[in-house]
């Protein structure tokens, strides 16, 4: 290739791979596969190394980070980068607006606010000059911070170079850098496979990677960068609004977050805190509060700023998701499939919104790497819904009668020894059946909503029944007598009626459902619902081979030998049988005419809360249509269902003008296909 011709191909692969990198890294929407993106890139540096003449220092390829640094250069903010007073409640919310009103000589109005979640993360500065990145910035002390450009350039969410046009001479743009959720996952799994130490959070994760002197480190991170204000601006002017220089942000090619609004009145600031607070914990990253500004920059110019803070803008804080407590003791539980489980009981402290006295330790290896012994002061956090646990340990704080944690070699419930399979991290009681403990977590499981759904049937009573030796199997649910279950204790004639009712309902199920009903290792609903689909008749299931099971969506080498694993059971094949004998029954798929369902190839998602149906109603009702429910919206999607309290999702459908639908609407497509609710 002559070098012309190089350098019109370089040219065009820059401008293709920056396209991509700008769909796939700031709007969450790839359009090619990573392997298309890889041979653009693969060229491109061919192109680059016959004629380094041509590298261009915002090519893509520049991205991998350059040569480590002896340290990092001082930078001088002429922007300050000022801190935010904090709101903990309600009350502390009033009070902000009551100031606001008082220094505005606006005693009745309703001021306009822009809401952002505050993501924990690692505040930045970007210059930009003539569109062109030039520096990065850490915030330091508000004034002074440390030379990051090297970093910064690593991060694929941040433009080497903005898009479009319209944009300042210069412009500093300020944001959080942090580590989304999978990735510091990913991340700490990756390094306890190495033997190396893991991350205890995410924002740890985020600060680690940004202060490496050797930016190849950083481009090895998972890091993103959300923009969420503007600094020193040159040379051109901005909106008179923050939420509008935000949209201004996006069209430059910026990620700005997905869930920020704008809403009139302090009472609208509190119904965005408490929907968000609901959500937090299925947010992809993590956030400690939100960020509230009067959204008018004319008014922000009135109300000014004291001390380090501007009057104009407050962080309302979520309660705090990590805490310090004491480990008083450590019990082992036995799972559904055997595994042991350590449990931290903790001395009780309020953490992430509810007080917390037990938190998982996960396995043997954790506990190991924790280091951590019975009178240790632990760091516990709990983010949502997630299980507490236990991230590290202070042992400068380890008194003189701390003891080692001793993992048990025999099962606590029943004795029988307990294998780690090769590969694994989780020791197992190798007893099935004749282990209580996995015989009620396995008749719990097959209890549960999203399996056979037997409403009355709770934990408590599951333990009495096992414990009585009322149950020994599944199928002796079905085999429970009135005079049995009013014999119990706390168990009325009313509540022993409604249970055996409960069981016969439960008889009448779907092949998805009940195959995950099982309890299968690694089957979980998805899988179970594509094996369903797949075979469309237990004898089909059960005749099938391993690669057979290898050929289904979401089937790997591991569910596979495990699917093989429970079929060779003749144990497990005998209790299916018991069950159908019961009465446990459900009608076959035709899967040959699967593909004539009228939603098959559609993509649906669900989002918010729905009245007359609950959203996994909704997605099996889609999905016995033909329909493929995912969790996210993406351009593929079709269409998106939207109850109240639809956030990012619904935000997102109508940036891709995705179909978005009411339940109303949902109910009568329903209907249409002849599905009545």
């Amino acid at each position: 290739m002559e070098q012309r011709e190089a350098a019109e191909r370089a040219g065009h692969l820059r401008q293709q791979l920056d396209q991509w990198n700008y769909q796939y890294y700031v709007l969450d929407d790839p359009t090619v596969p990573d392997a298309e993106y890889d041979r653009g890139l693969q060229e491109l540096q061919a192109i680059e190394a016959q004629y380094p003449e041509l590298i261009d220092p915002q090519s893509p390829t520049q991205r991998v980070g350059a040569a480590p640094l002896a340290q990092f250069q001082q930078v001088t903010h002429q922007v300050p980068m000022l801190s935010l007073d904090n709101a903990f409640d309600a009350r502390d919310m009033q009070a902000f607006n009551r100031r606001l009103l008082e220094r505005l000589s606006l005693p009745d109005a309703q001021l306009e606010f822009a809401c952002e979640p505050k993501l924990d993360g690692i505040a930045v500065s970007l210059l930009y000059r003539h569109g062109v990145l030039e520096r990065g910035a850490t915030r330091g002390d508000g004034t002074t911070g440390e030379d990051i450009t090297q970093n910064v350039r690593t991060i694929r969410s941040i433009p080497l170079r903005l898009r479009g046009s319209g944009f300042p001479d210069v412009l500093e743009v300020r944001g959080e850098i942090y580590m989304p959720r999978d990735g510091f996952e990913r991340m700490n799994r990756q390094a306890r496979e190495r033997g190396e130490k893991p991350f205890v959070n995410p924002r740890n994760a985020a600060a680690g990677s940004l202060r490496q002197l050797d930016a190849r480190i950083t481009a090895t991170r998972p890091l993103q960068m959300c923009s969420y204000s503007v600094g020193l601006v040159e040379g051109g002017r901005l909106p008179d609004r923050h939420s509008e220089i935000l949209r201004c942000l996006a069209q430059w090619g910026l990620r700005i977050n997905a869930e920020s609004a704008v809403v009139t009145g302090i009472d609208a600031c509190d119904a965005y805190y408490q929907s968000l607070a609901a959500r937090r914990a299925g947010l992809p990253y993590d956030i400690d509060g939100i960020v509230f500004k009067v959204n008018a920059l004319d008014l922000q110019q009135r109300l000014g700023f004291v001390s380090r803070a501007p009057r104009w803008a407050i962080a309302r804080k979520f309660p705090a998701q990590e805490e310090v407590t004491r480990l008083l003791d450590v019990e082992f539980q036995v799972g559904r499939t055997g595994a042991i489980t350590p449990v931290a009981r903790l001395e009780p402290v309020f953490v992430g919104g509810v007080t917390v006295s037990n938190a998982t330790l996960h396995n043997a290896d954790e506990i190991a790497r924790l280091g951590v012994q019975i009178g240790d002061t632990v760091v516990v956090r709990r983010a949502g819904d997630v299980i507490p646990q236990v991230v590290s340990v202070l042992v400068e704080r380890r008194p003189a009668g701390a003891t080692a944690i001793v993992f048990p070699t025999r099962c606590p419930d029943c004795g029988s020894p307990v294998e780690r399979e090769e590969g694994e991290a989780v020791w197992r009681c190798v007893g099935g059946l004749v282990c209580s403990a996995q015989r009620k977590a396995a008749i719990k499981h097959y209890a549960s909503r999203r399996a056979m759904d037997v409403e009355g049937l709770g934990d408590k009573l599951v333990d009495q029944l096992v414990d009585e030796g009322l149950v020994t199997r599944l199928s002796g649910l079905y085999d429970l007598t009135l005079t049995q279950l009013v014999a119990l204790e706390r168990m009325g004639e009313k509540s022993a009626l409604n249970l055996i009712d409960a069981l016969e309902r439960s008889k009448t199920t779907t092949l998805a459902r009940f195959i995950f009903a099982l309890g299968i290792r690694e089957v979980g609903e998805t899988t179970a619902r594509n094996l369903a689909q797949a075979f469309g008749s237990w004898e089909a299931l059960l005749a099938a081979s391993e690669s057979d099971y290898l050929a289904v969506q979401d089937v790997g080498p591991v569910v596979a030998d495990h699917l093989v694993q429970f079929f060779d059971a003749p144990g497990n094949l005998e209790e299916v049988a018991a069950l159908r004998r019961a009465g446990v029954t459900w009608p076959d798929i035709d899967t040959a005419n699967a593909n004539a369902l009228p939603l098959a190839g559609q993509t649906w998602v669900v989002t918010g809360k729905l009245e007359a149906l609950s959203r996994d109603e909704a997605k099996a009702l889609l999905q016995g249509l033909g329909a493929k429910v995912a969790g996210s919206v993406s351009a593929k999607t079709d269409c998106l269902v939207a109850g109240p309290g639809a956030g990012s999702k619904l935000v997102r459908a109508r940036a891709l003008d995705v179909t978005v639908i009411d339940e109303s609407a949902l109910l009568e497509a329903l209907a249409q296909h002849g599905v009545t609710v």
